[in-house]
């Protein structure tokens, strides 16, 4: 098998299966995420082989992805009693099962002739004495980081069912300076913080950034002193900008359709705001709600067949549910506070929202017919939740006040993981890309 990366990196990457066969002794491991007694699996992540600063920096940035999602438990490498592996025989599962590594990552980078890089991995369930994935890849050296990611996803995959998380990135507004004047930027970075680059130069305010499925562009909206509101496309690799639209007064909340061919989003008119859609082939605009309300912050649902928004035609900010040509509204929040910010997961199971009360902030999730609301997560300010691609994980931004300013923190949607994503000022709306090797 063979696969392309996408369009942030030049070189190919092949991936080819790699298997040793050890006899089976029992049912593989698998973590269930909804036990009421989850405890995340012990996992051993041997040092890779080969050369030493690529092998050490893949096999940090496995460690640091398993752990902070919170479903592994990657044990002290001091503690490893088999301390070189041989990548090529059978691991002593003994020596692994007396520290009670329940799985086990083995793997090793070698520089090949030419300058490209050979990485192969195998994952092992210890106690079974089995391999449960292996395989290898070829690419260049500076692709290094993204191929820890994808080993990451292919154990998380492998172990849990999900889809996975870790080869995807994150376009965020970077805030710097006193909270009176702050100088906000774009920026992207990979999911766990590194690779960070600024994308504007802070002439401009930029707010509500938001990945399209199926590319490397971002919506954005954009506005200057004294000039009109702009929503732009931005392709996060070649620099191009693109203006949809200049708006004469207050527009907000844009959000590309699943096939990426659209954009929905909030245009006000008066006192009142209504949610449109723009055909960015055609640039013709389509009128989707008619209310004396403010609508915005639309979501489409994963096959584009419905859409989530806020309203506050009911007296005060609540969501709703439409099919995607504006018929069918209806009113699917119902607890006590201001419900905002509706978020569709890539799954289609929940909709992630924010919701304010008695001065509190919650991000929590609710079906799409409003039934199994969760709160899981609440205090001062969070706000702006966006969905990893296997959604089991938001991301959104959390201000305490005062001088302070928003830090990024992921949770899941059990509320079992919150975890800080670090960055190096404030940052606020957060977007998280889909799998980069799922993108054009």
């Amino acid at each position: 098998m063979k696969l392309l990366l996408p369009r942030i990196a030049a070189a190919a990457l092949a991936v080819l299966p790699v298997g040793l066969f050890a006899p089976a002794a029992r049912a593989e491991i698998a973590i269930t995420l909804n036990s009421a007694t989850f405890e995340p699996l012990p996992i051993a992540v041997a040092d890779f082989s080969g050369d030493p600063e690529v092998a050490a920096g893949i096999t940090d940035v496995i460690t640091a992805n398993l752990r902070r999602i919170g479903y592994f438990a990657p044990l002290d490498p001091a503690t490893f009693i088999e301390k070189s592996v041989n990548f090529d025989a059978v691991p002593d599962f003994a020596s692994w099962q007396s520290i009670n590594a329940q799985g086990l990552v083995t793997g090793r980078a070698v520089r090949e002739a030419g300058g490209r890089i050979r990485v192969e991995f195998r994952l092992w369930d210890v106690f079974a004495g089995q391999q449960l994935a292996g395989q290898q890849f070829y690419t260049d050296p500076v692709n290094w980081r993204r191929i820890g990611h994808i080993i990451s996803d292919a154990v998380l995959t492998r172990v849990t069912g999900l889809k996975g998380m870790f080869d995807t990135r994150i376009v965020f507004v970077d805030e710097t300076g006193a909270k009176e004047n702050r100088r906000k930027r774009l920026a992207v970075m990979d999911q766990d913080g590194a690779n960070m680059r600024y994308l504007t130069r802070g002439e401009e305010l930029v707010v509500s950034p938001r990945f399209s499925p199926v590319s490397q562009e971002i919506a954005f909206m954009s506005q200057r002193m004294n000039e009109r509101t702009r929503v732009q496309l931005l392709n996060i690799e070649t620099g191009q900008r693109e203006v949809v639209g200049n708006f004469p007064e207050m527009t907000s909340s844009p959000q590309f359709s699943p096939d990426g061919q659209r954009i929905a989003l909030s245009l006000q008119q008066g006192g009142n705001a209504n949610i449109y859609a723009i055909n960015l082939r055609s640039r013709t605009t389509t009128r989707v709600t008619s209310t004396n309300a403010i609508d915005t912050s639309p979501s489409f649902s994963p096959n584009g067949g419905r859409v989530a928004f806020e309203s506050d035609r009911g007296g005060g900010p609540q969501i709703y549910v439409m099919n995607a040509d504006g018929s069918g509204q209806q009113r699917i929040s119902f607890g006590e506070g201001r419900y905002s910010q509706p978020v569709w997961s890539p799954r289609g199971d929940y909709i992630a929202f924010t919701r304010a009360r008695a001065g509190q902030f919650a991000i929590g999730i609710m079906k799409p017919d409003g039934s199994g609301e969760r709160i899981l997560t609440e205090s001062y300010h969070n706000e702006s939740p966006t969905w990893a691609p296997n959604g089991q994980f938001i991301m959104f931004f959390s201000d305490p006040g005062g001088s302070a300013g928003g830090r990024l923190y992921i949770v899941d949607i059990t509320g079992r993981v919150k975890a800080q994503i670090p960055t190096p000022s404030f940052a606020s709306d957060p977007a998280w890309s889909p799998l980069l090797s799922d993108l054009r």
